[in-house]
Formats: structure tokens, C-alpha cells, sequence
């Protein structure tokens, strides 16, 4: 008992913590006034960002997507601190026949979405330049490259503690009555389940316990 009782405590803590850094973010980042506090928030479970540039941007319509997170050109022949990302949001989405401006989906689905985001590019950091360079060939080429990275970056959100976010946003997707089938699918190929989710959040959990 008293170890769950400290693991709360740690997520209070780590609560506490968020609130007071995304106050805070570096000057690094570019964000639309309208989605500041959204993008800060999920910046705050990601302190390892904090000092590499990422730049979020409204497109017209993204080909597939709502949100796209890609270095840019220069930064595959970057060393990691050098390098510099985009984050591409839709200027709105369908559901059903109605089109919404994605600026005004509630806060913590929007904030979810950008975690997601923001874990492709803990992935890229990951990665050297030849093996970034490698990733982006196989991004175009492979689709099960695809549902490789896009369950990694699932991974990476939910490693720093974005879980409750993550899954708002899948529910608002794959149980919203009036979003198609078509885009439904794709989220159920292409990310982890709700279900892979919280096995991941298990098993990282009771790592913390033992520690």
C-alpha cells in the first residue's frame, strides 16, 4: 500500500510540475497564440524538447491526417541538438457532412493529439542521421513502417505520462458516432489500441514501484 501511496504522490508531484514549467517553455518554440496553452501543456511532459526548435504551423488540409510532425530538410544532416521540426496541423476536420476548425476541439483531445506529436519527434532524436535519413525512405515506401512509427510515438506519449490525454483522444475518435468508418479503421491500423495503452501503463507502473 505504501508504495501506491508513494506513486501517487510522485504523479502529484508531477502534476505540480507541469503546471509550473509550461509557463516557462524556451523561446525555441513557435506556436499560434491560439493553441498556446494546449501545446504547452504537452511540452510540459516532454523537458527533453525544451531547448530544440519546433515549429507549429496551421496547414489548409494535411493528406490523411489531422497533425504531421516531420524534421526539416537541413536537420537530417544535423547533429541532434542542431536539428529543427515542424508540427503540421490541419486548419479543419470532418465529421460526418460538418466541418470544424480543428483549433476548437476540447482542450485535452487537442492536447493528446499534439503529445502524439511530439513523441515522433522524441523518436527522431532518438535516431543519428543515417539512421533518420533511413526512417524517413522507409516512411514513404513501407506501410508497415508506418504503423511501426506511429505506435512508437503512442509509446513515447504514453512513457511520459500523457496516457490520460492519449486515450481522450482515441475516444473521442473511435467511439464518436458521426466520424467515418474510413478514418476509424485507420486509427484502429496505424495506433495502439486503448487496450495496448493501458498494458503500457501497467507495465510502466509497476517498473516505478519496484524502483
Amino acid at each position: 500500500m505504501k508504495k501506491y501511496l508513494n506513486l501517487g504522490v510522485m504523479k502529484l508531484i508531477l502534476h505540480v510540475l507541469i503546471l509550473t514549467i509550461s509557463s516557462f517553455m524556451s523561446a525555441q518554440h513557435i506556436i499560434p497564440d491560439s493553441i498556446t496553452k494546449q501545446v504547452n501543456t504537452a511540452l510540459a511532459y516532454y523537458p527533453q524538447l525544451e531547448t530544440i526548435h519546433i515549429e507549429f504551423r496551421f496547414k489548409k488540409t494535411i493528406k490523411k491526417s489531422t497533425m504531421q510532425a516531420r524534421p526539416r530538410f537541413g536537420s537530417f544532416f544535423r547533429s541532434k541538438k542542431n536539428r529543427k521540426y515542424v508540427i503540421l496541423i490541419s486548419e479543419t476536420f470532418k465529421i460526418s457532412d460538418t466541418t470544424f476548425r480543428t483549433r476548437d476541439i476540447p482542450f485535452d483531445i487537442f492536447t493528446g493529439w499534439i503529445g502524439h506529436e511530439l513523441g515522433h519527434i522524441m523518436d527522431y532524436q532518438d535516431r543519428n542521421k543515417l539512421n533518420l535519413i533511413w526512417f524517413g525512405i522507409k516512411y514513404l515506401l513501407s506501410d508497415n513502417h508506418i504503423i511501426e512509427a506511429e505506435r512508437a510515438a503512442d509509446g513515447f506519449a504514453v512513457s511520459h505520462g500523457m496516457e490520460d490525454y492519449i486515450l481522450k483522444t482515441k475516444d473521442f475518435i473511435l467511439n464518436h458516432a458521426d466520424i467515418t468508418e474510413t478514418y476509424k479503421n485507420r486509427i484502429k491500423k496505424y495506433y495502439l489500441s486503448p487496450e495496448e495503452i493501458m498494458e503500457l501503463v501497467q507495465t510502466r507502473d509497476s517498473l516505478l514501484i519496484k524502483d
